[in-house]
């Protein structure tokens, strides 16, 4: 972000906040951890940056066909040490980080990055996200959509986070619906995986701004 960006010590790494959204980016000193209420069924989770040490869970959980069907070819299956070691070192050197492990019950069993676009779409940052398979349907995911939504607009000068889940990923539409983003687009036929074509589907949530849908 250009010119007057205001720096804060996060979880060991630096965020940088615009200064007229200090106010908002106070909650990232303490951000992304999700607590369980009582009553509540969903579980305690943390959003937090990767680190070597999460190479032996990410493997374990990553290397799942149930997930990697659902994904982009650059996530690799059968999912190797090696591919978690590119893989770490690629969502660990930015700044600010950007690319975090859903961490749960002390592993690193998913992940969740938030990535701005250049150019024309620079306004524009892509969500992208997966959860190892036996924490689904915990309502995990939902919950750190909604914090990845907020550290997004309070840390990147953008007024739209959109994700592109494929047409048959029903479980990835009702995440972003429950996390308030809006069906814009479907384009049929326009992903090739595992030999067949497949629809894509553009989910977006705006800054609420002058008409727009979201206030963090």
């Amino acid at each position: 972000m250009p010119g007057r960006n205001h720096i804060l010590l996060i979880n060991m790494e630096f965020y940088q906040c615009n200064p007229s959204k200090l106010k908002n980016c106070l909650y990232l000193l303490n951000p992304l951890t999700c607590n369980k209420k009582p009553g509540n069924p969903h579980m305690n989770f943390t959003l937090r940056p990767w680190n070597l040490a999460d190479i032996s869970s990410l493997v374990n959980y990553a290397n799942n066909w149930n997930i990697a069907k659902n994904l982009t070819d650059k996530f690799p299956f059968p999912y190797s040490e090696p591919d978690a070691i590119s893989f770490i070192e690629f969502a660990t050197r930015d700044k600010p980080i950007h690319i975090f492990a859903i961490e749960i019950m002390g592993q690193a069993a998913g992940g969740i990055g938030i990535h701005p676009q250049d150019d024309i779409h620079k306004k524009n940052a892509e969500l992208g996200y997966w959860l190892a398979e036996p924490f689904w349907g915990r309502g995990i995911m939902t919950n750190g959509v909604k914090q990845m939504v907020d550290f997004a607009f309070n840390t990147f000068d953008i007024n739209r986070v959109f994700a592109r889940p494929f047409g048959t990923n029903n479980a990835s539409q009702r995440v972003l619906e429950k996390a308030g983003f809006t069906l814009e687009g479907r384009f049929k036929n326009t992903l090739y995986k595992n030999g067949e074509y497949q629809d894509e589907l553009i989910y977006a949530v705006r800054l609420k701004t002058q008409g727009s849908d979201f206030e963090p």
